[in-house]
């Protein structure tokens, strides 16, 4: 799969990871589409981008229906669709319960509110990219009709106290990798995730760095565009698939 001439969509476009993937993908000669809530951070980023760049309006990956019209909208300002890089998601942290009166706990509302936005929403974008992508023509001479590339996280294996939520969030999105390769591998689609460790981004910008302690090499956060790297080597390399790939320097987190 080439990126050059071709179109993605980027979830979470308009900021860290995200950002960094739209901004490489269109170094790299592609059209990207970002679907984004902060509609305003979307259209900045487009405007200095130039046209390869598409704003469908704001977009809530929860939404059936936001969604499903982002996607025409899509498909209507590029043509055919190349995939998704599902980046969009947030980050919650909680513990369960807490000795004292702590207001402060892992509620009902917060579990179901993480896992909607990072799960159900990646899987809500994915089944409907898909559903565009299996009744494409083919791409390559493998009969290849597009890519789905998700963020888990490494705190699916390596999870602190106080991340159940988005721990549970981003294991949903790994184990989900393998089936849905398995899916949509007789038409010809690809489904990969990658599990970043700690990268600096705005959801990062409060960590202390204490937490280096657990990095082997590189002994620093990830640069975004050290994530984007990857997602360009997924998207062009045919052989991966049904893979969840780490990046994170060796890093495996401590209980904290």
């Amino acid at each position: 799969m080439k990126i050059k001439g071709n179109t993605f969509i980027v979830t979470g476009g308009a900021s860290g990871l995200g950002e960094a993937t739209v901004k490489h993908l269109v170094e790299a000669g592609g059209n990207v589409a970002i679907f984004d809530l902060n509609d305003e951070a979307a259209q900045a980023c487009a405007q200095s981008l130039g046209s390869q760049v598409f704003v469908p309006g704001k977009v809530d990956v929860t939404s059936e229906v936001i969604v499903r019209d982002a996607i025409q909208k899509t498909i209507a300002k590029f043509g055919k669709l190349a995939g998704v890089i599902n980046c969009g998601g947030v980050a919650t942290a909680a513990k369960v319960a807490r000795r004292g009166k702590s207001a402060h706990t892992l509620t009902l509302d917060l579990f179901e509110f993480t896992v909607r936005v990072n799960l159900i929403g990646t899987y809500n974008v994915c089944r409907q990219v898909s559903e565009v992508l299996v009744n494409q023509d083919p791409f390559t001479d493998d009969g290849e009709r597009g890519v789905i590339i998700n963020t888990a996280s490494i705190a699916y294996q390596d999870g602190q106290a106080g991340q159940a939520a988005y721990s549970a969030s981003k294991g949903g999105v790994a184990s989900m990798t393998l089936p849905l390769a398995r899916d949509l591998a007789p038409a010809g689609v690809r489904v990969l995730a990658i599990a970043p460790g700690l990268f600096r981004t705005n959801m990062t910008a409060m960590i202390n760095d204490k937490v280096l302690k657990d990095a082997v090499f590189p002994n620093r956060m990830g640069n975004p565009q050290e994530f984007a790297q990857l997602v360009s080597a997924m998207i062009e390399n045919g052989m991966l698939n049904g893979e969840v790939i780490r990046i994170d320097g060796a890093t495996r987190l401590g209980k904290l």
